[in-house]
Parts: structure tokens; sequence; C-alpha cells
């Protein structure tokens, strides 16, 4: 599968409160977390917003929250963000069959998520420097069960240059300056 910008969602998973802080590697994946809602948001992908349980988890931590202030994050209690039925709607809304995941935990939401949406008939990119678990190790996990059964891994660099697809579209610099 090859990700373009007409047919491709980002759903972003549960980036909140303390169980934010928790990840591994957290600074690098807020990073990347930021660049991948940029290069959407330039590209004109849409996003869906998913909070788990955020009156216990707590709200999506700010440096992430403040750059979907066009957006309304939907609170969910199932791991599957497909089991929501906001979030079902939602991602069919956008008449898209291209999703590209990211946020955490790895091997619970994102995984359940992803696997579902498969399951759906949805193709399905997990950013892999773009979701994280507590541990390392539960991460990758996750990520190879998921590639096991179909889903994608990508890269924040990787699936934004996809989406954008040549360096000829007008949004090509201001790409590059959210890349680097």
């Amino acid at each position: 599968m090859t990700l373009t910008a007409d047919n491709t969602v980002l759903v972003l998973v549960d980036v909140q409160g303390n169980l934010a802080q928790a990840m591994h590697e957290k600074e690098l994946l807020f990073e990347n977390i930021q660049k991948l809602i940029k290069g959407c948001q330039t590209l004109k992908v849409p996003i869906i917003w998913a909070e788990q349980i955020p009156e216990k988890l707590g709200p999506t931590i700010p440096e992430i929250a403040t750059l979907l202030s066009n957006n309304t994050p939907i609170a969910k209690s199932c791991f599957s963000c497909f089991q929501h039925p906001g979030i079902k709607e939602a991602m069919t809304q956008t008449n898209r069959k291209q999703v590209m995941l990211a946020g955490i935990e790895t091997h619970v939401c994102i995984y359940q998520t992803a696997i579902e949406l498969v399951r759906h008939g949805f193709s399905v990119e997990v950013i892999a420097d773009a979701v994280s678990s507590r541990t390392s190790g539960n991460k990758k996990i996750g990520l190879k069960k998921m590639r096991d059964n179909g889903v994608g891994i990508s890269s924040v660099e990787m699936a934004v240059f996809e989406l954008m697809g040549t360096a000829d579209r007008q949004e090509f610099k201001d790409i590059i300056s959210i890349i680097k």
C-alpha cells in the first residue's frame, strides 16, 4: 500500500496525562507525533483524536493538544478506537480507506485498533516512531504482532513523504521545515 493524502486519515490515540509521561523514549515520541500532525495538517489529511477515559487518565498533553485546537477529542473506554461509535462514524465520514495510527500504547490500544481496522477492510500503517509503550519490549511485541497480521509499519518521515508523493507539490518547503 502506498499512502496518499486524498485517501488517508490519521488516528491519534491516547497521548494523555501521566500515561504519556511514562512512555519509553517519551521526548522523541512527542516530537515525532508533533511532526506527523503538522505534516498531516499541511497536506490536509484529516485527523481523528481519541482519548482513553480522560476523566481518569487526564487530557492529551499540551504540546500535542495545542496543535489540534481545530479538532475535538473523542473520549472512549474501549481499547480499540474502531469499537467506539463516534470514532467509527468519524472515520466513515472521511470516506478514506487508509489509516495511519500514532499514539500509545503500542501493544494495547494501537494494536487492538489496527487489528480491528484490518478486519474491516482498511489498509493500516502504524507509524513506529510515533507510537510507544511503557517498555521497549512491549512496543516491539506490539509492532511485530501487527506486522504479522497485515499491518504496515512506517516512520514519520517515510509516511509524510509518501503522502506528499512528489517534490513538485507546493507544500514541499513546508514539509521539509517540519521534518528537519
